[in-house]
């Protein structure tokens, strides 16, 4: 098995450093991490979610819920009736 020195590990880093860039390694770094814990989760059969998808799901239910009304004066005019076709299915 072959060893792998200091050095080695060194030109690893740089040769990744100038590929990635010094911008992008923070977001490898924690994309590999969470792939590990996946990994690691599947191999034990954990079902806990990590702090990081509680994080996600949260934002996720922020974003989907409706915006307030407007408090404009548009707020009290009755709204014009819109013609077209009613879409029952998603075609998607």
């Amino acid at each position: 098995m072959p060893n792998v020195g200091p050095l080695e590990i060194a030109v690893v880093l740089i040769i990744v450093l100038i590929i990635f860039g010094p911008k992008r390694l923070p977001e490898l770094g924690q994309s590999m991490g969470r792939g590990i814990r996946e990994f690691k989760a599947s191999i034990s059969g954990d079902k806990q979610e990590s702090p990081e998808e509680k994080v996600h799901e949260l934002e996720a239910s922020q974003t989907k819920q409706p915006a307030p009304p407007p408090a404009s004066d548009e707020a009290s005019k009755p709204a014009e009736p819109v013609e077209g076709e009613v879409v029952t299915e998603n075609k998607a």
